[in-house]
């Protein structure tokens, strides 16, 4: 008997081992920062042995669906796909129906005239998986571990993921986070997002795509397919210091799901670093990343994001009608040719410093009871320079928020907004704050 105790003691302590040897983490120096760790952990999951190339319908690609499902989950996104995915079958050639999966994720926007368009950054999810061959008649069986292709861009998307879930109250559009399975199936989970899974194809604004982002040292390349509006606010964005500044090609890098956006008329924009000596083999391992360059890149992507997120519209074609401010269609303040002005300031802050502020009162009530915050307040101004439709966007308290709608309501007229030559009604939201401050007077 305390033999076969010790027989069986030493059978779980080789199967634990074995089990770690299958999945270990790229160790964190501690110089790393919190997105160089996290981007490692990331990394060292989807790239793993444990996942067997993350293959599309295999047991691999659902834990790496799940990984992401769970961190976007975390990093404060509503997750709109369930714990294994938003599920579609492949049909195969000899018949059978492959099972995969996508995973998706949203950010809100706060603009009353955009929260219902959307900007879709995706990654592939999928790999190749493993392939078996024989070596002097034994069989073995090769993993393609997909660290750079694509674990790296996964990487990328779940910290862009929590940079811009910190920054949500500034983000005009919403924002779907998307990993793609079955990217290398000719991009069948982008197709289906678009054509069966998502209701609102149709008011996607543009799309970025993040597809093998690790191997910074061969360049840093954006590929638009040669996209007037995108490659200006590339130009515009590059025009700011910026930790990276991406070469903008004509000739496409890589076949990716931005194809598949671009067939639908979205206009789309790969970001990449490129092809690399591992591509599409064995070797293409974690160790093979340059994560000091990822994190420049996440920067970058942070600031390229948030200027798509906040402006234009991008047209796919020049000559496309933007169909807004037309038929006394709600425009964002920001989308005007000429903004609104109050006072000669088209700037925001002059009418909250003059107007708002000035003639704001705090509910002596609300101040004794120490509630402080602020007050998002959407409203509209008309084509007559009118002030209406004033209502909280996002609560403080049932005092303080009567008092934001009031005086905001009581503003005198502005200048109203132009696009194209006429007067628009301009939609703009704007926080009130309320803050205390402490007495420091001595007695």
């Amino acid at each position: 008997m305390p033999g076969n105790k010790i027989f069986i003691s030493l059978l779980a302590l080789t199967l634990c081992l074995g089990a770690a040897a299958q999945y270990r983490p790229t160790p964190a120096s501690l110089d790393d920062s919190e997105a160089v760790a996290a981007m490692k952990e990331h990394v060292s999951f989807l790239s793993s042995a444990a996942l067997e190339g993350r293959k599309a319908g295999s047991e691999g690609e659902r834990e790496a669906a799940a990984y992401v499902s769970e961190v976007l989950s975390k990093y404060g996104l509503d997750v709109l796909s369930g714990p294994d995915g938003d599920l579609f079958g492949l049909k195969q050639a000899a018949g059978d129906t492959l099972t995969s999966r996508n995973v998706l994720a949203c950010i809100p926007g706060y603009d009353p005239a955009l929260r219902e368009r959307y900007i879709v950054i995706g990654a592939r999810l999928d790999n190749l998986g493993t392939m078996s061959y024989r070596v002097d008649g034994a069989s073995r069986e090769r993993i393609y571990y997909g660290a750079n292709g694509n674990a790296s861009g996964l990487a990328i998307l779940m910290e862009l993921a929590r940079m811009l879930s910190g920054s949500s109250v500034l983000l005009k559009r919403s924002v779907i986070f998307a990993a793609f399975g079955s990217s290398l199936e000719t991009g069948a989970g982008a197709w289906y997002f678009l054509h069966r899974s998502f209701s609102g194809a149709d008011r996607i604004d543009a799309m970025i795509n993040l597809d093998m982002l690790g191997t910074g040292s061969n360049g840093f390349y954006a590929f638009t397919s040669s996209n007037p509006d995108l490659n200006t606010l590339l130009e515009q964005v590059g025009a700011t210091l910026q930790p990276v500044q991406p070469e903008v090609v004509t000739r496409e890098p890589v076949n990716s799901d931005h194809r598949i956006f671009y067939d639908r008329e979205i206009p789309s924009v790969l970001f990449t670093t490129g092809m690399y000596p591992e591509y599409n083999s064995d070797r293409d391992r974690a160790s093979i990343l340059e994560y000091d360059g990822m994190e420049r890149e996440l920067e970058y992507l942070y600031n390229f994001s948030m200027a798509l997120v906040n402006g234009r519209k991008p047209d796919f074609r020049r000559d496309s009608s933007v169909g807004q401010g037309s038929d006394g269609e709600l425009v964002s303040f920001f989308d005007c040719d000429v903004r609104p002005t109050f006072f000669r300031s088209s700037d925001p802050a002059a009418f909250m410093e003059r107007w708002v502020y000035a003639y704001l009162r705090y509910p002596q009530s609300a101040v004794d009871e120490g509630v402080q915050g602020r007050v998002l307040v959407d409203f509209v101004i008309d084509e007559k320079g009118k002030v209406r439709d004033v209502k909280v966007a996002r609560s403080l308290d049932p005092r303080l928020d009567a008092e934001a709608v009031r005086v905001i309501a009581a503003s005198p007229d502005w200048k109203p907004g132009i696009l194209r030559g006429k007067k628009v009604k301009t939609a703009l939201s704007v926080y009130v704050e309320f803050r205390l401050v402490k007495n420091t007077k001595r007695k």
